[in-house]
Protein backbone atom coordinates (compact mmCIF):
# COMPACT_ATOMS: atom_id res chain seq x y z
CA UNK A 1 0.00 0.00 0.00
CA UNK A 2 1.04 3.28 -1.19
CA UNK A 3 2.02 5.25 1.96
CA UNK A 4 -1.10 7.94 2.18
CA UNK A 5 0.56 10.96 3.34
CA UNK A 6 3.34 10.95 0.09
CA UNK A 7 -0.06 10.36 -2.28
CA UNK A 8 -2.01 13.43 -0.77
CA UNK A 9 1.14 15.69 -0.86
CA UNK A 10 1.85 14.82 -4.53
CA UNK A 11 -2.43 14.69 -5.19
CA UNK A 12 -2.51 18.52 -3.76
CA UNK A 13 0.46 19.57 -5.29
CA UNK A 14 -0.06 18.30 -9.36
CA UNK A 15 -3.51 20.78 -9.03
CA UNK A 16 -1.90 23.24 -8.33
CA UNK A 17 0.78 22.57 -10.98
CA UNK A 18 -1.86 21.55 -13.67
CA UNK A 19 -3.67 25.04 -12.87
CA UNK A 20 -0.86 26.69 -13.38
CA UNK A 21 -0.26 24.63 -16.71
CA UNK A 22 2.91 22.69 -15.72
CA UNK A 23 0.74 19.51 -16.26
CA UNK A 24 -1.78 18.69 -18.85
CA UNK A 25 -4.90 16.60 -18.24
CA UNK A 26 -2.91 13.68 -19.19
CA UNK A 27 0.81 15.07 -20.04
CA UNK A 28 3.12 15.09 -16.99
CA UNK A 29 4.98 13.07 -14.73
CA UNK A 30 5.33 13.23 -11.18
CA UNK A 31 7.08 11.14 -8.81
CA UNK A 32 9.26 11.05 -5.13
CA UNK A 33 11.40 8.85 -3.79
CA UNK A 34 10.45 6.25 -0.95
CA UNK A 35 13.44 4.63 -0.21
CA UNK A 36 16.93 3.89 -1.68
CA UNK A 37 15.88 1.09 -4.12
CA UNK A 38 11.78 2.57 -5.08
CA UNK A 39 9.75 5.43 -5.76
CA UNK A 40 6.00 6.53 -6.37
CA UNK A 41 5.14 7.64 -10.02
CA UNK A 42 2.00 8.77 -11.31
CA UNK A 43 0.44 6.22 -13.78
CA UNK A 44 0.08 6.54 -17.47
CA UNK A 45 -3.53 7.43 -16.89
CA UNK A 46 -3.56 9.76 -14.51
CA UNK A 47 -5.69 12.91 -14.84
CA UNK A 48 -3.26 15.59 -12.63
CA UNK A 49 -6.35 17.94 -11.81
CA UNK A 50 -8.00 14.35 -9.67
CA UNK A 51 -5.24 12.68 -8.39
CA UNK A 52 -6.43 10.31 -5.66
CA UNK A 53 -4.15 6.75 -4.67
CA UNK A 54 -5.32 4.85 -8.30
CA UNK A 55 -3.36 7.72 -10.02
CA UNK A 56 0.11 6.29 -8.08
CA UNK A 57 2.28 3.14 -8.37
CA UNK A 58 5.65 2.64 -6.36
CA UNK A 59 8.22 0.92 -8.42
CA UNK A 60 11.42 -1.32 -7.67
CA UNK A 61 14.58 1.20 -9.16
CA UNK A 62 16.38 -2.02 -9.57
CA UNK A 63 13.79 -4.60 -11.25
CA UNK A 64 10.81 -3.93 -13.33
CA UNK A 65 7.41 -5.71 -12.64
CA UNK A 66 3.89 -5.50 -14.08
CA UNK A 67 3.52 -2.13 -12.37
CA UNK A 68 6.20 -0.78 -14.82
CA UNK A 69 3.28 -1.43 -17.72
CA UNK A 70 0.71 0.99 -15.44
CA UNK A 71 3.38 3.91 -14.73
CA UNK A 72 3.75 6.91 -16.34
CA UNK A 73 6.25 6.61 -19.47
CA UNK A 74 8.13 8.58 -17.66
CA UNK A 75 9.11 6.01 -15.21
CA UNK A 76 12.63 4.82 -16.74
CA UNK A 77 14.05 8.75 -16.25
CA UNK A 78 12.75 9.13 -13.01
CA UNK A 79 14.16 5.88 -12.01
CA UNK A 80 17.95 6.80 -14.07
CA UNK A 81 17.61 10.21 -12.03
CA UNK A 82 17.20 8.85 -8.27
CA UNK A 83 19.77 6.27 -9.21
CA UNK A 84 22.48 8.48 -9.93
CA UNK A 85 21.38 11.73 -8.37
CA UNK A 86 21.10 10.90 -4.99
CA UNK A 87 20.03 14.30 -3.38
CA UNK A 88 16.75 14.12 -5.71
CA UNK A 89 13.84 13.44 -3.38
CA UNK A 90 11.07 14.75 -5.48
CA UNK A 91 10.65 15.13 -9.92
CA UNK A 92 8.56 16.03 -12.19
CA UNK A 93 8.19 16.83 -15.53
CA UNK A 94 5.92 19.30 -17.29
CA UNK A 95 5.23 21.11 -20.35
CA UNK A 96 4.48 24.25 -19.25
CA UNK A 97 3.08 26.51 -22.57
CA UNK A 98 4.84 29.98 -21.83
CA UNK A 99 8.27 28.08 -20.72
CA UNK A 100 7.79 25.18 -24.03
CA UNK A 101 6.74 27.97 -26.19
CA UNK A 102 9.91 30.54 -25.52
CA UNK A 103 12.29 27.10 -26.44
CA UNK A 104 10.98 27.52 -30.04
CA UNK A 105 12.76 30.98 -30.57
CA UNK A 106 15.69 31.16 -28.05
CA UNK A 107 19.29 29.04 -27.06
CA UNK A 108 18.47 30.08 -23.47
CA UNK A 109 16.30 32.14 -21.25
CA UNK A 110 17.66 35.02 -19.50
CA UNK A 111 15.84 36.07 -16.87
CA UNK A 112 14.80 39.58 -16.33
CA UNK A 113 12.40 39.50 -13.96
CA UNK A 114 13.50 39.82 -10.14
CA UNK A 115 12.33 36.46 -8.94
CA UNK A 116 13.70 34.53 -12.06
CA UNK A 117 16.65 36.23 -12.12
CA UNK A 118 18.04 35.87 -8.15
CA UNK A 119 16.27 32.29 -8.51
CA UNK A 120 17.87 31.30 -12.02
CA UNK A 121 20.16 34.05 -13.93
CA UNK A 122 19.82 32.28 -17.13
CA UNK A 123 19.21 28.52 -18.21
CA UNK A 124 20.56 27.02 -21.26
CA UNK A 125 17.74 25.56 -23.16
CA UNK A 126 18.89 21.98 -24.45
CA UNK A 127 17.92 20.92 -28.05
CA UNK A 128 17.35 16.86 -27.97
CA UNK A 129 17.79 16.69 -31.15
CA UNK A 130 16.02 13.61 -33.36
CA UNK A 131 12.84 13.31 -31.90
CA UNK A 132 12.49 10.03 -33.32
CA UNK A 133 15.08 8.52 -30.98
CA UNK A 134 14.64 10.82 -28.18
CA UNK A 135 12.83 7.89 -25.95
CA UNK A 136 15.56 5.90 -26.77
CA UNK A 137 17.96 8.22 -25.21
CA UNK A 138 16.50 10.49 -23.07
CA UNK A 139 17.05 9.07 -19.64
CA UNK A 140 20.65 9.37 -19.91
CA UNK A 141 20.90 12.38 -21.03
CA UNK A 142 18.60 14.04 -18.72
CA UNK A 143 20.28 12.67 -16.03
CA UNK A 144 23.72 13.87 -16.92
CA UNK A 145 22.29 17.36 -18.03
CA UNK A 146 20.92 17.40 -14.57
CA UNK A 147 23.87 15.61 -12.60
CA UNK A 148 25.76 18.93 -13.94
CA UNK A 149 23.71 21.75 -13.41
CA UNK A 150 23.20 23.57 -9.99
CA UNK A 151 19.49 24.58 -10.99
CA UNK A 152 18.08 21.17 -10.59
CA UNK A 153 16.16 22.24 -13.78
CA UNK A 154 16.33 21.18 -17.45
CA UNK A 155 14.53 22.75 -20.14
CA UNK A 156 14.19 20.92 -23.37
CA UNK A 157 13.62 22.53 -26.78
CA UNK A 158 9.76 21.78 -28.11
CA UNK A 159 9.34 19.06 -25.05
CA UNK A 160 8.82 20.60 -21.95
CA UNK A 161 10.65 20.88 -18.67
CA UNK A 162 12.34 18.39 -15.85
CA UNK A 163 12.66 19.54 -12.10
CA UNK A 164 14.22 17.78 -9.36
CA UNK A 165 14.93 18.92 -5.74
CA UNK A 166 15.23 17.33 -2.44
CA UNK A 167 12.59 20.18 -1.03
CA UNK A 168 9.12 19.41 -2.27
CA UNK A 169 8.39 23.17 -1.83
CA UNK A 170 11.49 24.23 -3.20
CA UNK A 171 11.07 22.49 -6.41
CA UNK A 172 7.09 23.62 -6.79
CA UNK A 173 8.30 27.44 -6.41
CA UNK A 174 10.77 26.93 -9.23
CA UNK A 175 7.85 25.50 -11.25
CA UNK A 176 6.19 28.75 -10.65
CA UNK A 177 8.89 30.93 -10.82
CA UNK A 178 10.22 29.55 -14.40
CA UNK A 179 6.64 29.92 -15.74
CA UNK A 180 5.67 32.98 -15.02
CA UNK A 181 9.38 34.48 -15.54
CA UNK A 182 8.67 32.91 -19.53
CA UNK A 183 5.42 34.73 -19.41
CA UNK A 184 6.46 37.95 -18.57
CA UNK A 185 9.44 37.29 -21.22
CA UNK A 186 6.45 36.44 -24.01
CA UNK A 187 4.42 39.57 -23.16
CA UNK A 188 7.35 41.76 -22.90
CA UNK A 189 7.88 40.58 -26.94
CA UNK A 190 4.75 40.81 -28.08
CA UNK A 191 5.10 45.03 -27.54
CA UNK A 192 7.87 44.76 -29.68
Amino acid sequence: MIDSSTVKLLSDLSLSMFSKNFFGIYHGAISAKLDHNSFIINTSDAIFDKMNENSFCELNMNKEDYRWKIASIESDIHSTIYNNIHEAKYIAFGVPIYTTAYTFEHNEIIFEDFFGKITFGKIPIYDPGDFNTWYARNALEITKYLKETDTHVMIIKGIGTYIYDRDINNLTKKVAILENSCRLLSIKSSYK
